[in-house]
Parts: C-alpha cells; sequence; structure tokens
C-alpha cells in the first residue's frame, strides 16, 4: 500500500494523485479528516478515510497517528491555546527597520510583509505545524499608494469635511489588510484556506467604539477584549473554533504595566514579548459548541 498514490475528495473536486507518504502528512495536519473520502487502484469505489484500516485515526488496524500525551484531537485537528516565542534581539532591530520603512513611506509594504513573514512562524499553532505567511507586497502597492495618493489630494484641497472623510479611507485600509492577513497564512507551505468575514461596517463600529471608550479611562480595556472574540469569531475555514478567552481586567492591568514599562524604552522587547504570549495564551482552538471557561 505504500508504493500507491492516492486522491481525496474536497468540496465536491479530486485532489491528487498523492504518495501515501505525503496523504499521511495531509492527514496529521487536518486537511484530510476520518470523514474524507479517498481513492487509490484497487478500490472498488471511494471510501471514508476511516474505512481505511490503518491510515486515519478511527480506523481498524494499528493507527497511523497516535495521539500525543498533551493535546486532545478530535478529527485530526488539535485543540488547546496558542503560544509564541522570539528572540530580543531579532525582535528589535526587525521592529527598528520595520519603523524606519513605514516612516519612509515608499519602501512600507515591502518593509511590513518582511516583518510579518518573519513573525508569523513564531506563532505555535496546535495541530498547524511551520506556520507561515504567503502575501506578496504588490498585493497591497494598490491599496497603499492609492491611499496616500488620495491623502495627499485632500491634504491640498484643504476641506475640512473630505480631511474627516479619510477617517472611513484608513479604517477601510485595516479591515482591507485583516482579510488578506489571514487568506495568505499557511502551514508546512499549504495555504490553510482562511478567510475573514466580519463585515466593514462592523469593524467601524468597533473602531469608533474603542475611540469612544477611551473617556471611560479604563473601558477601553474591555471594549479591546470584546473586539478580538469578534475577530476570533470571523475567521472562517477550519473546522475548529477559535475563542479569546482573556477578560478585560487581566488586559487593563498587563497594558498599564506595559505602558509603564515603555517609558523607559530598553524594557519595551521584553515588554512586547510578555504582551504577546499573554494573548497568545489566551487564544484557544477548540471543538465547535465546546464549553471553554477562561
Amino acid at each position: 500500500m505504500a508504493a500507491r498514490s492516492w486522491f481525496y475528495a474536497s468540496e465536491g473536486q479530486q485532489q491528487g494523485p498523492f504518495p501515501e507518504i505525503q496523504l499521511r502528512e495531509l492527514i496529521a495536519r487536518g486537511t484530510i479528516t476520518a470523514d474524507t473520502l479517498v481513492w487509490t487502484e484497487g478500490m472498488a469505489n471511494w471510501q471514508r478515510a476511516a474505512e481505511i484500516p490503518g491510515l486515519a485515526p478511527g480506523a481498524s488496524g494499528p493507527p497511523a497517528m497516535p495521539r500525543s500525551g498533551g493535546a486532545a484531537r478530535t478529527g485530526g485537528y488539535s485543540e488547546g491555546p496558542l503560544s509564541i516565542d522570539f528572540g530580543i534581539l531579532d525582535f528589535a532591530w526587525r521592529s527598528i527597520v520595520l519603523f524606519f520603512g513605514l516612516v519612509l513611506v515608499i519602501p512600507a509594504p515591502w518593509v511590513l510583509v518582511w516583518y510579518i513573514k518573519w513573525f508569523v512562524p513564531c506563532v505555535n499553532v496546535p495541530g498547524r505545524p511551520n506556520l507561515s505567511f504567503e502575501g506578496a507586497a504588490m498585493t497591497i502597492v494598490p491599496w497603499y499608494f492609492g491611499a496616500v495618493v488620495l491623502f495627499i489630494g485632500v491634504a491640498m484641497t484643504g476641506i475640512e469635511l473630505l480631511n474627516n472623510l479619510m477617517f472611513f479611507v484608513q479604517i477601510a485600509l485595516y479591515w482591507l489588510f485583516v482579510r488578506w492577513f489571514f487568506a495568505n497564512l499557511a502551514s508546512n507551505q499549504q495555504p490553510l484556506g482562511l478567510s475573514f468575514s466580519g463585515s466593514f461596517w462592523a469593524y467601524l463600529g468597533w473602531t469608533v467604539l474603542a475611540i469612544i471608550s477611551v473617556i471611560t479611562i479604563i473601558g477601553w480595556a474591555w471594549v479591546y477584549v470584546a473586539a478580538l472574540r469578534w475577530v476570533c469569531r470571523n475567521i472562517q475555514g477550519t473546522r475548529r473554533e477559535i475563542l479569546f478567552v482573556g477578560t478585560g481586567l487581566e488586559f487593563l492591568w498587563r497594558a498599564v504595566v506595559a505602558a509603564i514599562g515603555t517609558i523607559f524604552i530598553i524594557p519595551i522587547p521584553w515588554v512586547y514579548r510578555w504582551m504577546s504570549r499573554w494573548l497568545a495564551s489566551q487564544t484557544i482552538l477548540t471543538e465547535r459548541g465546546a464549553q471553554v471557561n477562561g
């Protein structure tokens, strides 16, 4: 069986052929689940992967992929929190380059993509090894420079109303960026097929609410957490549910500590890593419909 080539069905389309070793990698990543239809030469009909002895979890015969002791699995998907780690010096010099790239305006798209391609692999997602970002700078160049030209043109008119309307243009750019970011995430150089379904108007609403909440002194922390939960709910293309379980109070005191730390400048990389680790640890992958206490 090891020498055979396999096909599998995805969204009504035939995928393959794949050597069995690659098929097992697809099963390990969750691309193929126990219920996915598969076929190889010698089989009379397509069958569920779970019905092929030793091929997928739940199949008869010796299991091809033993479960690890630390992570629960459902249909080939691991569950649990995200984690993140990166070197302090690596973060520091890359962030400085990013800052100057944004200040200089023209190289901003290329520097931003370069930075994201470094940062994303620092994130560990259960069941999704070797996370990467496959987006290209040229995709966002039209949005970015189009907005730059628009901002300059509006500034030259001196019309206050047009200047105020540019706020909506800026929010639209952020919204497009979020959609583009999730659409270009990959694992083992294979696209994850994620998408962001949150509407522009909802994104605008959360942004305005966040700005208004600043007058409450501390209420912005709860708004920020609620907005993160909204973002997680609108990530589509995964069979697992993505939840943010951190609370407003937890975020508030950490943000205050982080703000104090940044005043002294030197601790900024350590403060950023500390905050990033907490945010990642509060982002949970779980079976859809499961109750998570946090």
